[in-house]
């Protein structure tokens, strides 16, 4: 079956279940796993989406054989994270598995019973998820990105790869839950590095380029991509804005590289995907949530790519593009 085909087939089971697939797992009782994603759609959930069914597959679950992955699919949508979280909810699954930070704080205040395990989480004992990371104590547990934590490295590599960096703008989506604990952390690591930085919102697609153009009338040396599932959605469109104003731009995804971003560093998403199936697998062989701890990142990617900086008259150092793990060239 073709990629395509296969992610059309997805995209039309999440929207057939509820009709005719519920009483067909009534009979079989096979395990209902509800996943809340942060797209519109299965085919813009293409990167990851793939990724969870075939680590599913891995562990020896088969949609329809004995294992049901209902999708939802909230298009960055604040009430629509809730009404399809309870959706959800109301459909009694075993297990949810909230993708991001917005869907796994709408799950926590729609169910106290359900298990959900968080994939892309930034820090989730301030986002009040959990009690600890040792020790969750509550329906919930998953991964940390320590992605806020990891600021002052960014900049430092941003710094090797962009002569004379001292104005950076930090791009993030305006409904970002952990909005101001990025810009803080962000701003004490620019600090520290003699650099000045400051936030830059979109909340809707028509506004990336006002908000570049923008950004290159304050004269920024360099852009700092936040946290903010839009921007993932987006990451084309802002790869392409940032190469219109020729302005460098640090993530911390590596799959948005492609899209004219100069460099990312940070977590192996895929890898995050592949891990919370592992952890479903737990929850639905009996382990409970509370007694799961909370997973942290021991290795960070950096990713780069030598077209951008071509296109931009940047010439990345030797040293730096010897220690990355991946170079786009």
């Amino acid at each position: 079956m073709k990629r395509r085909q296969f992610i059309r087939l997805i995209g039309g089971a999440a929207a057939a279940w509820p009709i005719a697939a519920r009483a067909q797992q009534s009979r079989n009782k096979i395990p209902v796993v509800g996943v809340l994603w942060h797209a519109g759609s299965a085919e813009e959930e293409d990167v990851y989406l793939s990724v969870l069914v075939k680590a599913f597959n891995d562990l020896g679950y088969f949609e329809g054989k004995n294992i049901h992955l209902d999708h939802r699919f909230p298009a960055e949508n604040p009430d629509r994270y809730r009404t399809l979280g309870q959706e959800l909810i109301d459909a009694k699954p075993d297990a949810i598995v909230a993708v991001t930070l917005a869907g796994a704080v709408a799950l926590k205040q729609l169910t106290s019973t359900i298990p959900i395990v968080f994939v892309l989480v930034p820090d989730p004992i301030a986002s009040r998820l959990v009690e600890s990371l040792a020790r969750p104590g509550g329906n919930l547990t998953g991964l940390s990105l320590m992605s806020v934590d990891l600021s002052g490295k960014r900049l430092e590599l941003l710094k090797e790869a962009v002569p004379n960096l001292s104005r950076v703008a930090l791009l993030l989506d305006l409904f970002s839950p952990n909005k101001e604990g990025q810009i803080k952390a962000n701003q004490t690591a620019a600090e520290a590095l003699g650099i000045s930085l400051w936030p830059a919102e979109i909340s809707a697609p028509d506004e990336i380029e006002p908000v570049f153009s923008k950004i290159a009338q304050d004269r920024a040396d360099a852009v700092m991509r936040g946290a903010g599932t839009i921007l993932f959605n987006l990451r084309a469109r802002v790869g392409a804005a940032a190469l219109a104003h020729r302005l460098p731009i640090m993530t911390y995804v590596a799959e948005e590289v492609p899209h004219g971003f100069l460099m990312s560093y940070g977590q192996d998403f895929p890898d995050f995907v592949r891990r919370a199936a592992a952890y479903t697998d737990r929850i639905l062989k009996g382990a409970k949530p509370a007694d799961l701890p909370v997973e942290q990142p021991t290795k960070f990617k950096l990713v780069l790519n030598l077209k951008t900086a071509k296109a931009l008259g940047l010439t990345i150092p030797q040293t730096l593009i010897v220690s990355a793990d991946e170079v786009i060239a």
